[in-house]
């Protein structure tokens, strides 16, 4: 059996894979926990999610579909292989991940990876190209079809993240503010939200987590997407980071790959930066997760 994650700030999803015939694999379980990322957490509050909440999960899973007499026999745990793919999968934190993931599984078949390798496998599969990540973030690299061969670094939402969430956020509050064009939009956005410009000033310099407050400008902007002023952003936001971050691979002749809700739900305003830059749009997915069911079924 193999488990895959997929996990974030927010949330983990979990899918359990069986192969009871060489060569097939059905997914028997898929579920989801609080979110994983080692580089912010506590040891002690993963064990947590992960003795209580995933394990609650695995212990429930309907064992009735397993037709394989040698995974029934012994400790089930120790014949799961885990791929991990989390976004808090640093190099540093990948030893302390794979610690923790063996106390509970009793095996050594776990791998540890970063959200950018989930991207990389769930996009690419074992061919070339450009992976990338837009939601609050972004992040992208040059993939071999094996390995992460070059990484633009992301730099965070300050000095770069080009193309994500919070970056829209902070050009659209540049716009609503400064460019008398967007007076009207500007008027509708604070009547909506209830907020003054000096609200805005304290939730950007004064309060905790001001890229999350910047990326849900893009709820609005979604909503009047109509608007040119609005899709001329986005795609102002798009074009800058195949500009930044893309650029540098010099790669033109591969296509480009997006995962996150940024991609995919402005698909057609990064449809256009692509064209406008010289890049091929590749494949646009919300998840890894059904790529990696695909790429860890092979």
């Amino acid at each position: 059996m193999k488990l895959i994650a997929d996990s974030g700030g927010t949330k983990t999803d979990w899918t359990l894979l069986y192969s009871p015939y060489p060569g097939q694999w059905d997914i028997i379980e898929s579920f989801q926990t609080q979110g994983i990322t080692p580089i912010h957490q506590k040891p002690d509050v993963i064990r947590q999610i992960l003795a209580q909440e995933m394990m609650s999960r695995l212990s429930t899973f309907p064992r009735a579909a397993l037709v394989n007499t040698n995974v029934l026999e012994g400790s089930l745990l120790s014949n799961i292989e885990v791929f991990f793919y989390g976004s808090g999968c640093t190099p540093a934190h990948v030893p302390m991940m794979k610690q923790m993931l063996g106390e509970v599984f009793q095996n050594e078949k776990i791998g540890v990876f970063s959200d950018l390798q989930a991207a990389a496998r769930a996009l690419c599969q074992h061919e070339e190209g450009i992976a990338c990540i837009l939601g609050t973030g972004s992040n992208s690299c040059l993939y071999d079809g094996n390995d992460i061969v070059q990484n633009t670094p992301a730099l965070g939402y300050i000095l770069g993240d080009e193309g994500g969430g919070a970056v829209l956020g902070r050009l659209f509050m540049n716009a609503i503010f400064k460019n008398p064009a967007f007076q009207s939009v500007r008027d509708e956005y604070l009547k909506e939200n209830k907020l003054t410009q000096a609200d805005i000033i304290n939730k950007v310099y004064r309060e905790p987590l001001a890229n999350r407050f910047l990326a849900t400008t893009s709820l609005f902007i979604g909503k009047h997407i109509d608007n040119p002023l609005l899709s001329g952003l986005v795609e102002q936001n798009f074009r800058q980071f195949f500009r930044s971050n893309i650029v540098p691979y010099n790669r033109p002749d591969l296509p480009v790959h997006f995962i996150g809700s940024m991609a995919s739900y402005y698909q057609q305003q990064l449809a256009q930066a692509a064209q406008a830059e010289g890049f091929q749009l590749g494949k646009v997915m919300k998840s890894p997760m059904e790529g990696l069911i695909t790429y860890h079924s092979a």
